[in-house]
């Protein structure tokens, strides 16, 4: 059976690429844990850092759902019929946790955020053990726990208690705290009582918290606690090896339903000699596939070919395709080099019907801007501060003297930057000034600092935000 370079590009199409960003559970024949990841998903890592678009909020709602919950138990023992709770994510739930303007309102009334979340666990717990306690509204739960203490106790040893006659373990996770406050002190206290609070269930043997917390608010001031060292010593991170995107590509595709799965199943098959295996409903990747192994490659180079030109000397697609879309720290994520995928394919379909690989050479360079604008769409949700400071970088070149960049930032903004913006968190040191600036764009990793000094930019923001390189990937129109 020869290649039908038309089929696979509509197959790939027809794949299950995107991302849900919404925390809704992903689809369990999608479901791909890379190893890196089974550190932060067991019990004892209760403090799980990552940056955008790594795996926080999807791990949540993985970890929230029964059927991937199993699934995720073949990977760590530890979770398979663990009893599990959310107690903070970017999806409202009144009941099981307050949304920020609860939580301002409660801390206005004078409660500490440290029994705010108590009361959140103290209310999962009852739940857990069918029992009752005040819930009509979280005033109601702040007073039974501020009036109630030894009972609070022996609520929390009984359900220690339930569980282990029921052999598992229960797991409260806390993600998306961003939206818990519009305030970067706010959101120290609301973070660092968090922590805290995870550090109390440790008492009790069988309750679990997990942390999920953007880098730029772990690197903050919330862990200057007694006993904080005991949270650091399970810290983990959330990190995506370039081995861990292809294999997430590969489960995706050979997971297809339909003709376009039986299409990319064939291609598999033709470069490895064999069927994917099967198992629990799903086809999975056997573990050479998993890592950075010549089979991998090799799979790859069917799809894109072996260079991103006519020759070696402008690079390999299966490493060029995950390093341009690197942020300023190295590192990619899931969701822009499966955008990138998709929108290669779309556009070989669509300009190089008669090229004899699936995926163009100059099709994964417009791969990249499709990534780069969603990347940028992204940031500016989680931090709108941003845009408003690189757009008016637009038609910039970079390499560039800091000086250029702080002279067309103080054009735009004659009064320097201003602390506040928008009903998010700010840049956490506009109060000093364009270096603050700086030196946050840097930390987020959309600037870094060339040996020589000048300011440089990773294709994955600089084609996004319309910045331009000598050479590299041009920006989007």
């Amino acid at each position: 059976m020869n290649v039908d370079v038309t089929a696979i590009r509509q197959a790939i199409l027809a794949a299950p690429l995107e991302i849900a960003n919404f925390g809704e559970a992903p689809d369990a024949a999608t479901l791909y844990i890379p190893s890196s990841h089974t550190k932060a998903l067991r019990l004892e890592s209760s403090l799980v850092v990552g940056g955008r678009g790594v795996g926080k909020s999807f791990w949540t709602a993985a970890l929230s759902s029964t059927e991937l919950r199993s699934l995720v138990g073949s990977a760590v023992k530890e979770l398979d019929g663990a009893k599990v709770g959310v107690g903070f994510s970017g999806t409202p739930n009144i009941d099981a946790y307050p949304d920020a303007e609860t939580f301002r309102a409660q801390i206005d009334a004078g409660f500490a955020p440290y029994d705010i979340w108590r009361a959140v666990v103290l209310r999962w717990v009852t739940r857990l053990l069918a029992e009752t306690m005040p819930v009509a509204s979280w005033s109601d739960s702040l007073e039974w726990l501020r009036q109630q203490p030894e009972l609070v106790a022996r609520r929390m040893q009984q359900a220690s208690q339930y569980l282990t006659e029921e052999q598992c373990s229960g797991l409260i996770v806390f993600d998306a705290l961003d939206r818990s406050s519009h305030d970067w002190r706010t959101m120290d206290d609301i973070v660092r009582d968090l922590l805290r609070a995870a550090l109390w269930l440790k008492a009790y043997p069988r309750l679990h918290a997990k942390v999920f917390l953007r880098e730029d608010q772990f690197e903050r001031t919330v862990t200057d606690f007694p006993d904080a060292s005991k949270l650091l010593a399970t810290k983990e991170e959330l990190i995506w090896a370039r081995h861990d995107l292809h294999g997430l590509l590969w489960t995706r595709l050979i997971n297809t339903d339909g003709e376009s799965g039986k299409q990319l199943r064939w291609l598999y098959s033709s470069v490895l000699g064999n069927d994917p295996p099967q198992g629990n409903g799903r086809w999975a990747l056997p573990d050479e596939l998993k890592r950075e192994t010549p089979a991998q490659r090799a799979l790859f180079e069917k799809l894109a070919g072996p260079w991103m030109g006519r020759d070696k000397r402008r690079g390999v697609p299966y490493t060029w395709s995950v390093g341009h879309l690197a942020d300023g720290r190295g590192q990619t994520s899931p969701r822009s080099f499966l955008a990138a995928i998709k929108q290669a394919a779309d556009d070989s379909l669509e300009r190089y019907s008669s090229h004899f690989h699936a995926l163009h050479y100059e099709s994964i360079k417009r791969g990249i801007q499709k990534a780069s604008g969603i990347r940028v769409d992204e940031i500016a949700e989680d931090y709108p501060w941003v845009p408003e400071f690189l757009n008016p970088l637009q038609g910039l070149n970079v390499p560039s003297e800091y000086q250029t960049i702080e002279e067309r930032w103080s054009q735009q903004y004659p009064t320097g930057p201003k602390a506040e913006s928008s009903s998010r968190l700010p840049p956490q040191h506009a109060d000093q000034g364009w270096q603050g600036v700086r030196q946050d764009l840097i930390r987020l990793g959309i600037l870094e600092v060339r040996k020589d000094g000048r300011i440089d930019m990773p294709d994955l923001y600089r084609v996004g935000f319309g910045i331009g390189r000598r050479g590299g990937v041009k920006p989007k129109s």
